[in-house]
């Protein structure tokens, strides 16, 4: 196993702030033993034969600023939404996606010196293992791990066939876990050398992960699903530096997920029989609309507003915050 993570690691417990670590074929420039906060990058290391530069990302006012970071479902929807707004941050973003070619769409429209696509199937658990190697042999790490990927098979308890039940549990519960187990282990080891470094995983969950939805209950149990995955390892990672929590949106309009023609929520509603006395799309939108009394529908802004908000916040893990517009509010 590379040695790029504890590579990192030091540098980290070093220096306070994020670096990347790459394989290099350069001479080293720094021993290891003189790794210190006033080290100055790029810098080229060596140990036990393997030989890695370390370079520093840009820094702003933000904690977030500069970390390195992975958004799966990153292609489209909210978690390109979620990517754009990391690499403004000045962020290294690797975009997930099983839709590769998108993934690598998404990066050359963002920056390919800033941004890394990986093909990967969040329900497969050798896919996820092989994301978790990729990411420690490209940049020795990372600090922001966002749990995006997640899929609507809407219909009644009395006629969903359970092929779209058990597909909604696999993206939306069981991926969740697989990325927790193979992220969250390499932010452990990372952790072993950088005990005073916090790391983040934010599960993008939903409001129907706080209150049931009719007709909608493979997707709404999955996400309800999903809380209980992120207290409970929020719970246990916390030992490691790693925070677990849970941003839930509102309803995202202008993604695919609820505009798509074909596949989107507006039409499963309105095929379904969700919205009585729906006619159309325009129908299914405004009943929606009319539920949030900000009157509009969660943008991708309205959702990095609070993951900036959960990395700054070094005291909090185990929560699921809600972006809903005031459409779901919490009560004890």
């Amino acid at each position: 196993m590379s040695n790029a993570v504890r590579v990192r690691g030091l540098f980290l417990d070093a220096l306070n702030r994020p670096v990347i670590v790459r394989p290099t074929n350069e001479a080293a420039t720094i021993d290891l033993t003189d790794v210190a906060a006033d080290v100055q990058l790029p810098a080229v290391v060596s140990i036990n034969d393997e030989r890695f530069q370390v370079s520093a990302t840009p820094r702003g006012e933000r904690e977030i600023s500069g970390r390195v970071a992975l958004v799966t479902g990153g292609a489209q929807g909210f978690g390109a939404e979620i990517a754009k707004g990391l690499v403004e941050q000045g962020c290294f973003v690797y975009i997930a996606d099983l839709n590769g070619d998108g993934a690598a769409a998404k990066c050359r429209e963002l920056g390919e010196e800033v941004t890394h696509p990986i093909t990967v199937n969040v329900a497969d658990e050798a896919s996820v293992a092989a994301m978790a190697e990729e990411v420690a042999k490209t940049t020795g790490g990372l600090d922001l791990v966002v749990s995006n990927a997640g899929i609507v098979r809407a219909g009644s308890v009395l006629e969903q066939d359970l092929a779209a039940f058990q597909l909604s549990t696999d993206i939306n519960y069981v991926a969740f876990f697989l990325v927790t187990k193979h992220l969250g282990a390499l932010l452990a080891r990372q952790r072993e050398a950088a005990p005073n470094w916090l790391t983040d995983i934010i599960q993008i969950n939903s409001k129907s992960g706080l209150v049931g939805s009719n007709k909608n209950a493979a997707y709404a149990g999955s996400k309800f699903g999903g809380i209980g995955l992120v207290q409970s390892f929020a719970l246990e990672l916390v030992e490691h530096g790693v925070k677990v929590n849970a941003v839930c949106p509102g309803n995202f309009y202008d993604g695919p997920l609820w505009s798509d023609p074909d596949k989107g929520l507006f039409v499963q509603y309105l095929n379904s029989g969700k919205v009585p006395g729906a006619k159309s799309v325009e129908d299914v939108k405004a009943f929606y609309e009319a539920k949030v009394p900000m009157r509009r529908g969660t943008t991708g802004v309205d959702v990095l507003r609070a993951i900036f908000y959960i990395v700054e916040q070094a005291y909090e893990t185990g929560q699921a915050v809600p972006v809903t517009g005031g459409q779901v509010m919490l009560s004890s």
